[in-house]
């Protein structure tokens, strides 16, 4: 019974961590008027603070492993209003199906160019690095 309590204390002191960072993106996003996502931004920060503390080469803290994987496991939830929008919008759809094929077919090709670019610098850098230290 106790382990139970301690688990959701730590789930939820995960899950508050992820909601201020969430709340942190979302005032510096507004406030500094940035063209990116405030959850976004909470993200980076998180990140830039995990790096900060060395956690990249140990385990991530519990509360916060908890907390996402929770949300990685309900993740198909969040298609749900989604797929709402479609069915609501579907006649919008019907009527501006090529510019938003376009747009959709463009974005794929830029995102994987953009990722097979990263992937390829990222690769180059840490190979120059593992010599570097060899």
């Amino acid at each position: 019974m106790k382990a139970n309590k301690s688990s959701g204390i730590e789930f939820l002191f995960g899950m508050t961590a992820l909601l201020i960072f969430q709340l942190l993106g979302e005032v510096s996003v507004r406030l500094l008027d940035l063209p990116v996502p405030g959850p976004v931004a909470g993200l980076l920060y998180l990140l830039v603070l995990l790096l900060a503390m060395g956690k990249f080469k140990r385990p991530a803290p519990e509360s916060l492993e908890q907390s996402s994987l929770a949300l990685l496991n309900h993740l198909s939830l969040l298609f749900v209003p989604a797929g709402v929008g479609v069915m609501v919008h579907f006649q919008r759809l019907e009527e501006e199906w090529l510019p938003i094929t376009v747009a959709l077919f463009l974005g794929v090709l830029i995102t994987m160019g953009t990722t097979a670019l990263s992937m390829q610098f990222l690769m180059r850098f840490f190979d120059k690095k593992a010599k570097k230290s060899s």
